[in-house]
């Protein structure tokens, strides 16, 4: 298993199917949710219930404080695998996406994302590569995973 860490400035490679490994594991850095991304996502989503917006309504609630739209984190949390970009690859979907516990205001998360498995695509130019992503807090509790499925460029022969 090899191991990468990328950073927040975008690094661009080519990566075809037959290069990637099942079990590569690369981890991203961190990023701090703020109050204003979550009142900037409610204006964007139009998702303004409570659980998100409402501090004294949330003290009612089990988790006493607002947490963020997991709608949300699934964004910060896919755009900060965006420190690698491949230009022979694209998103093909995301499956299985799970939203483990909550996310508060003054959380930072980081996401980790490992090689689940790769296939042959239909078009027999491409392969399609599935990674697992899953997004931690700052004490390394899962708070969101889904899976990443990538449609790849095989090389030429």
């Amino acid at each position: 298993m090899r191991v990468f860490i990328s950073t927040s400035l975008a690094m661009f490679s080519k990566k075809y199917f037959e290069e990637f490994t099942v079990n590569d594991i690369r981890h991203t850095a961190g990023r701090t949710i703020t109050e204003t991304d979550i009142v900037i996502h409610a204006g964007q989503s139009g998702d303004f219930f409570p659980h998100h917006m409402d501090e004294e309504w949330c003290k009612t609630q089990p988790f006493k404080k607002r947490i963020a739209h997991g709608t949300l984190i699934f964004t910060i949390a896919i755009g900060l695998t965006a420190g690698l970009v491949n230009d022979v690859s694209m998103t093909y979907g995301y499956d299985r996406i799970r939203f483990i516990q909550p996310v508060f205001i003054g959380d930072t998360i980081s996401t980790s994302i490992r090689i689940k498995d790769k296939k042959d695509h239909k078009k027999p130019e491409f392969g399609l590569v599935t990674e697992l992503v899953e997004v931690f807090n700052q004490q390394k509790e899962l708070v969101m995973i889904c899976e990443h499925i990538l449609l790849v460029s095989k090389k030429r022969v």
